[in-house]
């Protein structure tokens, strides 16, 4: 832990955990982030050949600044548990149990409803089925209910002709994969998750979290979003219907109904540390501590790349894989390096070349899907440790 006075004469915020000398930059880059208001708690952690060489927390899990952040402190990590769904689906792939370039309805019959006999399981996980949203209103109640959720999926007609180009499966994508998963194995995605990647590893994430885990949690802090007015006139885009049904303000994980409902897409709990060793799985080649849960090759599926261009929710500039985006442009994380981030600004960097994973999970939630210039100073910081 650290304390004292910064070069304004404020505190410095205090921080808990391990860190590298070499990796000191992100020891500063989590105090700045406290010490300048833009976290209110947050958690770092950076792995290299699966090992943890910062392992980092600091602030509060409450707005007043009352409860400290604590070591097995949880919070709901949004769209980073897109990557543990993906990675469900590479260990299935590798077992010779599914194949992405298979139609989905080939594991789930009901799914070639409505001229989707075609689309491909791959198309699931780069964002191209041209479901990323439903055509049926839905509440953030109805994300509990897995049939509803997925039957109308399964009946629904695509928004594009599907593989031909993006668009952000925000809260689709989970039951989309989920259900594949579920046709193939007979256990829920998260069921199928914590029985083969998170009881092997002894990981602390989870895809619905049981009620015994809540006093762990520091509930996020929902970010400020425009008004209905300012919306209104994307509500007939594909961007709009997609992000506004049903309508999120970011408080949905403070309600128990969502902590226990499996919403692979986006109600993952777990902290900065367990988001990077779960993902060092692949940055590892599929094996960490001796535990191996797909091979080298598996990994290799995510750099198929499904789209790359103009996404219809996300906008320009992302290149997505298989479960995971990669190096771009506006994402330059390099060649063998993919990523995803949170609603909010949570994100995971895992480089399969430099063996490292860099995580970033917090409270206090921006409004930006997919990370902002707080885990974007975080990443910088572990790039300058690694390749020092």
């Amino acid at each position: 832990m650290t304390s004292g006075m910064n070069e304004g004469g404020g505190p410095v915020a205090e921080i808990s955990g391990m860190c590298e000398e070499r990796f000191s930059g992100v020891w500063d880059a989590l105090a700045a982030n406290l010490d300048g208001g833009l976290d209110v708690g947050a958690s770092v952690a950076v792995f290299v050949d699966g090992v943890p060489v910062v392992d980092i927390w600091g602030g509060h899990t409450d707005e007043n600044g009352e409860v400290p952040w604590q070591r097995d402190t949880i919070t709901n990590c949004w769209s980073l548990t897109k990557t543990m769904a993906a990675l469900c689906t590479l260990i299935l792939a590798d077992r010779g149990e599914l194949e992405f370039s298979a139609p989905v309805a080939r594991y789930w019959p009901e799914f070639a409803a409505a001229g989707k006999s075609e689309i491909e399981v791959r198309h699931l996980l780069g964002h191209t089925a041209g479901l990323s949203g439903w055509t049926e209103p839905m509440t953030a109640e109805d994300l509990y209910d897995w049939e509803k959720a997925t039957s109308l999926l399964g009946a629904q007609e695509p928004w594009w002709t599907p593989g031909t180009q993006s668009g952000y499966h925000a809260l689709t994508q989970g039951y989309l994969i989920g259900e594949v998963v579920r046709r193939i194995t007979g256990s829920t995605l998260g069921s199928f998750f914590a029985a083969e990647v998170t009881g092997p590893l002894g990981a602390d994430f989870h895809i619905g979290l049981p009620p015994e885990e809540d006093a762990r949690v520091a509930f996020v802090i929902p970010p400020d979003l425009p008004s209905l007015l300012d919306v209104a006139p994307l509500a007939d885009t594909i961007a709009g219907r997609t992000l506004l049904n049903p309508p999120m303000t970011g408080a949905e994980p403070w309600v128990d109904g969502w902590r226990r409902a499996e919403i692979p897409a986006a109600n993952g709990h777990g902290n900065a540390r367990s988001v990077a060793q779960i993902q060092s799985v692949v940055a590892c080649g599929g094996e960490l501590s001796g535990t191996r849960l797909l091979s080298s090759k598996g990994c290799e599926a995510i750099f198929d790349e499904q789209a790359n261009g103009v996404d219809h929710v996300l906008g320009p500039g992302f290149r997505l894989g298989v479960g995971y985006g990669l190096s771009s442009d506006v994402v330059p994380i390099g060649p063998r390096a993919c990523f995803w981030g949170g609603w909010g600004g949570s994100i995971v960097v895992i480089d399969l070349d430099a063996r490292l994973t860099v995580s970033y999970v917090m409270n206090r939630m921006a409004s930006s899907l997919l990370g902002d210039t707080r885990g974007a100073d975080i990443l910088f910081a572990a790039a300058v440790g690694a390749a020092g």
